[in-house]
């Protein structure tokens, strides 16, 4: 693992592939590559990235660069264009924010919750939406969330903004990591009108998960819960019936428990790609290094290689057919935070 780490580090835009053989459960599964892109310019983790016509977008995220101390939170947002070499600059958030999902629609970057230091701690949870236009390079404030959320999973599917599980303040505090419990709630946001409605709750409460649209249906995939830790669950949401249906769990790794928590996903030519995430032990946990893909049309799950450099609070987007994987952490919790690009490429 740390072999294949090494061989990408550093390589910048440079476009070094690396190719490493898919593996499914005893049998060949084909091949997957890897190539590196220009590094971010500061190093981030827990990031929702999001694309707009082809450009990808980073915003927010806790960081070793910004802040006084080992870890603050960032207010700086990037954009990186098609075949360029470099991240630019763009306006930066209203508030410093870490967690914050970011989803591209109908021209505009939509970024959904996360936590603040406002209010004297780095986990006051928002219900704050803020709406940034390329165009303009401005952000404004969007129609607020009922309550606040973070750690969510948010898709958009069929032209409206999709939030699902994560976690919510659990009383009247809303300051500190133990003040959050998790949440099955699921909202959302129609653009043409900015308002937000109730659909079905995910039968699963748990934060930290990964989604994405798939088959029409928005999947949801792993995560943690408060007092159990990492969950393999994998549900599904159908629009069409506003109901949720159980898919195959997330498979188990070969080292570090079952689940995965910080992981990542994207969809690209009919399946679902997971990536990385970490676990908590007693001798501190770590990070899982294992892609996996799921095909809707089996229920399966194909374990795909691993990542150049495994993370966790990574976050996952699809351009084209292919998954650039950006940001996260190389060990469990704050530490070795990175500001790797690396595509995948099915």
């Amino acid at each position: 693992m740390l072999t294949r780490r090494t061989a990408l580090t550093g390589f910048g835009a440079a476009g070094l592939s690396l190719t490493l053989p898919g593996r499914a459960f005893g049998q060949a599964a084909g091949a997957s590559s890897w190539r590196a892109g220009p590094d971010l310019p500061l190093r981030v983790q827990e990031i929702y990235p999001a694309v707009l016509e082809g450009v990808l977008y980073v915003a927010g995220g806790l960081s070793p660069d910004v802040g006084r101390g080992r870890i603050g939170v960032s207010d700086r947002v990037f954009s990186l264009a098609p075949g360029a070499d470099r991240w630019r600059e763009r306006a930066r958030l209203p508030v410093p924010l870490h967690h914050p999902n970011l989803v591209g629609l109908e021209g505009l970057i939509y970024a959904v919750g996360g936590f603040t230091a406002q209010t004297g701690g780095m986990w006051a949870m928002s219900n704050g939406v803020r709406v940034y236009d390329p165009g303009r390079n401005a952000w404004r404030n969007g129609a607020p969330m009922a309550e606040p959320y973070a750690e969510t999973v948010c898709v958009t599917l069929n032209g409206r903004l999709h939030v699902v599980t994560g976690r919510r303040p659990a009383g009247l505090s809303n300051k500190a990591w133990s003040d959050h419990a998790d949440t099955n709630a699921h909202i959302v946001l129609d653009p043409a009108t900015q308002t937000w409605s109730v659909a079905a709750p995910a039968p699963t409460a748990r934060n930290s998960a990964a989604g994405a649209a798939l088959d029409g249906r928005l999947h949801v995939v792993g995560g943690r819960t408060v007092t159990g830790g990492n969950t393999p669950v994998h549900e599904a949401y159908d629009p069409q019936s506003d109901s949720w249906e159980t898919r195959a769990p997330l498979p188990a790794p070969e080292a570090g428990p079952r689940g995965a928590g910080g992981l990542a996903a994207a969809s690209v030519d009919g399946a679902l790609y997971v990536f990385g995430g970490e676990w908590f032990d007693n001798s501190g946990g770590g990070v899982y290094a294992q892609v996996w893909r799921y095909d809707p049309a089996s229920d399966s799950w194909t374990e795909m290689g691993r990542m150049p450099t495994p993370r966790h609070g990574l976050g996952a987007v699809t351009v084209g057919s292919e998954i650039a994987t950006i940001g996260g952490a190389a060990q469990p919790s704050g530490s070795q935070t990175t500001p790797t690009l690396s595509w995948f490429t099915p």
